[in-house]
Parts: structure tokens; sequence; C-alpha cells
């Protein structure tokens, strides 16, 4: 049965490595680097997702805060939904602002599981400039990308977005990492191959 945990579950180092090993049970055997990855990629779409989709919509953002924010979690470990409880106090509209307090509230996050699994804070937060990179372009609003990432400052890149074809994708700066676990093919738009073959299998996919 599904459960309810706060967000700040993303800072507490024995919650951290229990994941661990509910990561490896569903994904396979491989380095604490590497499945902390895998988790961060998934957690911190999830957490971005609330205030991100509400400040696009209404330009009044939902509090991005880990102690404002609640995961649905599978069993596995696997994160479902995420509620976020409360509006960010911040000029509606202020897209540096909301930056801010997104910033802080994922630097936390970042640097307890960077302490737990070994894998590098700039890898994570490179993570998290792709998950806010595409939460804006579900949303359809890549224009908010600058002056989000203005507000979160220099610990994270700019998500970055690229045509290919019709379509607007995330040009991704970031691994998931999870082709090293499960053994599989490394994700379509994965930056970890030539340019020519990623462009290649995302038109295929696309269409």
């Amino acid at each position: 049965m599904s459960a309810r945990v706060p967000a700040t579950v993303l800072t507490d180092p024995e919650w951290l490595r229990e994941d661990l090993g509910r990561a490896a049970r569903l994904y396979g055997a491989a380095s604490d680097r590497v499945l902390g990855t895998i988790r961060w990629y998934s957690a911190s779409s999830m957490l971005v997702g609330p205030s991100l989709e509400s400040f696009a919509r209404t330009g009044s953002a939902l509090d991005p805060a880990l102690e404002a924010v609640a995961f649905t979690m599978h069993p596995d470990g696997r994160i479902v939904d995420a509620r976020a409880g409360r509006v960010l106090d911040a000029p509606a509209g202020d897209a540096a602002a909301f930056g801010t307090a997104l910033g802080d509230a994922l630097e936390p996050a970042v640097e307890a599981i960077a302490a737990t699994c070994g894998a590098t804070s700039r890898a994570l937060w490179a993570i998290a400039a792709d998950s806010i990179g595409t939460r804006l372009l579900w949303a359809g609003a890549t224009g908010l990308a600058g002056q989000i990432a203005d507000g979160i400052g220099r610990r994270m890149p700019t998500p970055r977005f690229v045509h290919i074809g019709p379509h607007e994708v995330v040009r991704r700066s970031s691994c998931c990492l999870i082709y090293e676990a499960t053994g599989g093919d490394k994700c379509v738009s994965c930056p970890r191959q030539l340019p020519a073959e990623r462009e290649q299998r995302v038109r295929a996919q696309l269409g």
C-alpha cells in the first residue's frame, strides 16, 4: 500500500540509506552512486512539480520547501505523487524570487543525497535542471527557464531546450544512469551518446 511521507525524508541520511536498498531491489545491483542518482532523477521531478506547474499556470507558486511538500510513495520507493500544502509567500509573477525559493528547497536535498550516495553535487544539480526544464516544457512555459535559473543562481545550470523537427525538447545535461543498473539501453534523450544518434532516436520517437 502506498504511504504518505514528507519531502524532508530527502535530507534524512538514515532514510536515504534505506532507500538505496529499496532501489537495489527494484533496479538491480549497482553502486550507491548509481542508485542514488536514479532515485534523485525521479524525486527531483516530483519535488518541483507542484510549484512549477502552479507558477506557470497562475503566476503564484505553491511553496516548494521540503517541509511544505508531501510525497505519495509506492512500497518499492517510487514516488507516485507530490502535493504542496501552502502557497509561497512571494510576489506573484516574480520568476527570480520563485527561483530563489526553489533553489533553497533543492539545495539541502542535493547535499544530503550527495553525501549519502557519493554522487557529486554538480551532477545532482544538473539533474534538477533537467527536471525543471521538463516540467516547464510540459506546462508550455519554457520561456520562464532563464529567469527561474537566475533566481537559483550558480548552484544550478540553466535548463536548455532544442527544436528537433517541429518538437521542442529538453536538451539534457544529466544522465539518470539507469542503464548502469539494469543493463538496458540508454534513454532516448540521454546526453551520453553522439548528438546525431540522440537526434535520430528522438525523431524516431516523436515522429
